[in-house]
């Protein structure tokens, strides 16, 4: 069971708490004790606790009230801690004690307040969101016609984008939703033929041979392109095929949602099958040809990846 707020009778040791803090306050924590105490996000939040077991509502012991973990999942993102270092930190410290409404009572344990947010999920999170916005406006402090969105940009390890890397992600690219039709259509057409693995078994080789410098190390890369261009070529060659079949009915369905999604995947295999033809003139006019400034270069990285973020990566950009 999970109550909405903890017992409107207070213990003799949660008065004396509220008495010694009083003054303690930080004027954000006011603030934010205002706006927790919305009945309609405590509500939200209680909904989503008493959908994790199916008789929450009627059966079993009483769990942390909805409001004692409303005030807790802002407290560990204000001051960026753990779930572990909640639990630590507001054990001893009455101000958090009150501010999260646990008082006297057990503060929850790690484990338990991280699947308690986990049950929140992105739905609640959303409400809770929208809510706060209605309570901005209301207190005019925004006029609510405008959002802006504050993000973090997470680094993380991406690899170097040269042609062969490319090449390669192309095959893979061009694979994966081929492989999705042929699961809904079954043996229907032209028969998949997974060229990944062949690929990618030339993209560590190539990356090898280009250490070597000079005409002894273009000698060794020719021949290894030659191979990956083919085989990229032959990819290519099948999506296409694929998504003709797709548009005549080859590899239809009297399913609608099941053609609704070939159509799906059919349009993002056209829009690959683009990008890659693109890496293919490049990698061949770099390799063959000599010309390390093909226009284009930058848009390809970007239709891999997927966002800008990568900006070193692509000024880094050469020939393997």
């Amino acid at each position: 069971m999970i109550d909405l707020r903890r017992p409107a009778q207070r213990t003799f040791g949660e008065g004396l708490i509220e008495e010694e803090t009083a003054g303690l306050w930080e004027p954000w924590r006011r603030q934010a004790d205002q706006v927790l105490e919305d009945e309609q996000l405590v509500a939200a939040v209680q909904e989503a606790l008493l959908q994790r077991r199916p008789q929450s509502r009627t059966r079993g012991r009483r769990g942390v009230a909805a409001e004692i973990v409303l005030r807790l999942l802002p407290l560990k993102h204000i001051r960026n801690w753990s779930f572990a270092e909640v639990e630590r930190e507001v054990r001893p410290n009455l101000v958090y004690r009150e501010f999260t409404r646990v008082g006297s009572g057990k503060v929850p344990d790690a484990k338990t307040l991280g699947r308690q947010a986990l049950a929140l999920g992105p739905e609640v999170v959303r409400q809770i969101h929208r809510r706060l916005v209605e309570l901005a406006v209301d207190n005019k402090v925004v006029q609510g016609r405008k959002m802006r969105v504050d993000t973090t940009v997470v680094e993380t390890n991406i690899h170097y984008p040269t042609d062969s890397s490319l090449l390669g992600d192309g095959d893979c690219v061009l694979t994966r939703p081929m492989k999705k039709v042929t699961a809904i259509a079954g043996a229907a057409g032209t028969k998949l033929r997974d060229s990944m693995r062949s690929g990618q078994r030339l993209v560590a080789p190539i990356a090898r041979a280009s250490r070597a410098k000079g005409e002894k190390g273009k000698q060794k890369i020719a021949p290894l392109y030659r191979q990956l261009l083919e085989i990229t070529g032959r990819v290519v060659g099948q999506a296409q095929r694929f998504s003709a079949e797709i548009a005549s009915g080859v590899k239809g369905s009297s399913d609608f949602l099941e053609q609704a999604q070939r159509r799906g995947l059919r349009a993002g295999i056209d829009d690959m099958v683009g990008t890659v033809k693109k890496v293919v003139y490049q990698a061949k006019a770099r390799v063959f040809g000599g010309d390390t400034h093909v226009e284009g270069n930058s848009e390809c990285v970007r239709d891999f990846h997927g966002s800008d973020s990568q900006g070193q990566g692509q000024q880094a950009y050469g020939v393997r």
